[in-house]
């Protein structure tokens, strides 16, 4: 079974990461986040304001969207400290799912693999 990737992006970033991955890929519109989907998929998140938690747990509650969210990963850039990577910190632990990755910036081919790798081990397919 494949593994959808849901994301946001912002300033790009995010958005060059997820065409790295090469994955059945769903970018979310902050005008419409209200998008029901009916299969397993992982989150990509820049780390920003409350904003982008706000679009995301739209997203995560509209249908049954957030019994197939599987895991997530997160971006950003180590200079925030503490904040990196908060957006992704905080759904895992609200969505209890597991933190998959974290990369800064648009990531690297390292990032890609390690990501592909952690999908891989939920028992799901890295391509789509």
């Amino acid at each position: 079974m494949s593994m959808k990737v849901v994301f946001f992006s912002l300033t790009g970033q995010t958005r060059k990461f997820v065409d790295k991955l090469n994955m059945d890929r769903l970018e979310l519109n902050p005008a419409d986040p209200f998008i029901e989907i009916d299969e397993p998929f992982i989150i990509v998140t820049p780390t920003y304001d409350g904003e982008v938690k706000e679009l995301l747990n739209d997203f995560l509650e509209t249908g049954n969207n957030a019994t197939h969210f599987k895991g997530i990963a997160g971006g950003g850039n180590l200079n925030f400290g503490q904040l990196f990577i908060f957006t992704a910190k905080e759904l895992a632990e609200t969505y209890d799912v597991p933190l998959l990755h974290q990369f800064e910036f648009q990531g690297t081919d390292d990032d890609v693999s390690k990501l592909k790798k952690a999908v891989k081990d939920l028992g799901f397919d890295n391509h789509s």
